[in-house]
């Protein structure tokens, strides 16, 4: 069996690191080269770097920024926000990022997530789904979850899959920030579907619910933010925890 994998995210804006509530009300949570190291020291399986308002902004991923955390880890590193190209691609690998993550772009020209799976691999491809639940049914949001599409996100994630995406990270923007645990029943809806790796983000704020949605999701990584940040969970005594309740991981 894989080791489930443990995945701190660096949400950032204007340099630091922010964290909300259902993508909205941020506050500091740090400087991002820091946090990046201590997670990386700490035994994180990965680390996702998220410029949030880089779409939003229509402006590229801070280069600089990723290099500078790129150069305290030596763990996996997912890099996302204002990717359109394949020339964006390739300047954030060059600048340290293992993985790229591409969210708005991609519903707004799939033919992108072939590009990137033939340019690349499709293991270098991360489809980021920022979901809500809506009259009944659950739709994909772009720009940092400011703009509700027409589109499902079972069909949109089917469909990724479909153009050769390596892996889906679904947030549930329900979920997000409110600590009250992932949103397992989606997750394994999704999960039952797809053949890639699914990662988990959106819930966390008990070890009880990484234990759930490894348990009850079956997910591949859990994402969470908060919670580390502001070590109110540190992964050492998560990861021993999980591995007491069953769960392979790495320790």
């Amino acid at each position: 069996m894989l080791a489930k994998r443990i995945i701190p995210c660096l949400d950032v804006k204007d340099g630091r690191t922010v964290k909300g509530v259902n993508f909205v009300d941020l506050r500091d949570a740090g400087d991002p080269v820091e946090l990046a190291w201590q997670y990386s020291q700490q035994g994180a399986d990965e680390l996702v770097f998220l410029d949030i308002t880089a779409t939003h902004e229509k402006r590229k991923t801070t280069v600089d920024l990723v290099k500078a955390v790129a150069s305290q880890i030596n763990i996996p590193f997912t890099i996302g926000g204002g990717i359109n190209e394949i020339a964006d691609a390739d300047v954030l690998l060059n600048a340290g990022a293992d993985k790229i993550s591409i969210n708005s772009a991609a519903v707004k020209n799939p033919k992108l997530l072939n590009e990137f799976a033939q340019a690349f691999g499709v293991q270098f491809v991360v489809l980021a789904v920022d979901t809500r639940f809506v009259n009944g049914k659950n739709f994909v949001h772009l720009r940092g979850g400011r703009d509700l599409t027409a589109i499902e996100t079972e069909n949109w994630i089917g469909e990724a899959e479909d153009r050769g995406v390596g892996e889906i990270l679904l947030t549930s923007m329900d979920h997000d920030g409110t600590k009250n645990g992932f949103d397992n029943t989606l997750l394994k809806k999704i999960n039952d579907r797809i053949r890639i790796p699914l990662i988990a983000s959106g819930g966390a704020g008990t070890t009880q619910d990484f234990i759930d949605v490894f348990q009850e999701a079956q997910v591949d990584a859990a994402l969470a933010a908060s919670v580390f940040h502001y070590g109110e969970i540190r992964i050492p005594e998560l990861k021993e925890t999980l591995y007491a309740n069953g769960i392979s991981i790495r320790r």
